[in-house]
């Protein structure tokens, strides 16, 4: 986001002179994308509304930067450009992905964006030797700069994650706090409004709702230009609905136009397009199935007991072992190209491991319902504020008021 201004107010040595509520800590939300700034919208609205405390945005550098000047906009809160931002001080600071983080000066609390750590990554190889592959988000690459922490907290879903941190950056061991997942938090208090979901998609009581899922590159689903097009042939004549969640680094690393004339085929097919401004997790409780690909809504689906098909992941995607993805990857069964799809959903369905989203949810968060209060606890130990009253437990994502599509 290029933005040549400096913003007096609310921030900054003169802000004093033009603030109506005087002496409020400082908070910045360090978006780097789409997905990272929903991630932290979630986290924001457990601090946002005490009256010491003043939350600020702003975009920090990113591959997938795309659209994050829309969202800003969007959320109508205060917006420094990021060469103001990286030069002022602030009580707290949040960030959901890494880069720039260098460049912040407050206390910080680093989150995943999805779920959990469960991507592997491999660094350059050394000269003369091959460097084995780290887990994303839990690497020294990552969390440490000039020999220093960057995080004041380091916020894990698991404690399995603190075994790999122990092994890959045990510097950053003692900034770490086990806080569970609120994105799987908020699932779980919004599958009473099941109903109000898919009549809010459109999805008709007695239609079974098919929700397919894609993270970003080239060994996603999105790739495979097979799959959606063989979905609708096969199941909207037995009266099914299939909608497709899309990866916001899909929607703004191409952006939404050329995201929406590829799909416009199967959007004339009956495909329901779930715009990446609607929350996705009102179509994964919306839905009957899931078919999936290695990204963290197949997992988030898989956790909250939906029954996933999972599209074949390439030979060289590797997941963490222990990871939710890494038991989804193992469990879930697989599209097999030359059969029925209504079939394999069926079997899917009827077949599922005992008890498997049970394991995939223990495996995602070890505070299951807690994340809220961890990280509001977090928050104010960091902030140097005391906590203020009973903390309120995770609230339903909205109820989709439409889809654009």
């Amino acid at each position: 986001m290029v933005n040549v201004e400096w913003l007096p107010v609310p921030v900054g040595i003169d802000a004093p002179r033009w603030v109506t509520r005087a002496g409020c800590r400082t908070v910045l939300a360090v978006v780097h994308t789409v997905a990272s700034g929903q991630r932290l919208l979630d986290v924001l609205e457990l601090i946002e509304s005490d009256p010491r405390v003043q939350v600020v945005f702003s975009q920090a550098p990113d591959a997938f930067g795309n659209g994050v000047a829309d969202f800003l906009r969007a959320t109508e809160g205060v917006v420094l450009p990021w060469h103001q931002a990286s030069r002022e001080r602030f009580d707290l600071a949040l960030a959901a992905a890494h880069g720039g983080l260098h460049e912040v000066h407050a206390p910080l609390l680093v989150m995943a964006h999805g779920a959990g750590r469960g991507k592997l990554c491999r660094p350059p190889d050394a000269p003369g030797r091959k460097v084995a592959p780290t887990v994303y988000g839990l690497d020294a690459a990552r969390l440490v700069r000039d020999g220093r922490v960057l995080a004041s907290a380091l916020a894990l879903s698991h404690h399995s994650e603190l075994d790999v941190l122990r092994r890959q950056c045990p510097e950053a061991v003692d900034v770490a706090v086990v806080v569970g997942d609120p994105c799987y938090d908020r699932l779980l208090v919004s599958l009473p409004l099941r109903a109000a979901y898919r009549a809010a998609l459109g999805v008709a009581d007695d239609e079974e709702l098919v929700v397919v899922s894609s993270t970003w590159g080239r060994d996603s689903l999105f790739e495979r230009q097979d799959l959606l097009p063989r979905l609708l042939d096969e199941l909207v004549p037995c009266g099914m609905r299939v909608a497709a969640l899309v990866h916001p680094a899909v929607w703004f690393g191409h952006g939404p136009r050329q995201t929406r004339a590829w799909l416009a085929d199967s959007r004339d097919a009956g495909l329901l397009l779930i715009d990446p401004e609607t929350d996705w997790r009102a179509a994964v409780v919306a839905a009957d199935h899931v078919v999936g690909d290695h990204g963290s809504v197949t997992v988030y689906a898989a956790a909250i007991g939906r029954p996933v098909l999972l599209t074949d992941p390439p030979a060289g995607s590797v997941t963490a072992a222990r990871s939710p993805h890494a038991i989804v990857r193992c469990s879930a069964p697989r599209v097999v190209a030359d059969q029925s799809l209504l079939r394999q959903l069926r079997q899917a369905s009827r077949g599922r491991p005992p008890r498997f989203g049970d394991a995939v949810a223990r495996s995602l968060t070890s505070r299951p319902g807690g994340a809220g209060a961890a990280l509001r606890r977090t928050m104010y130990r960091l902030l140097r504020l005391s906590e203020p009253g009973r903390h309120r437990r995770a609230t339903p994502v909205p109820v989709p008021a439409r889809l654009r599509g």
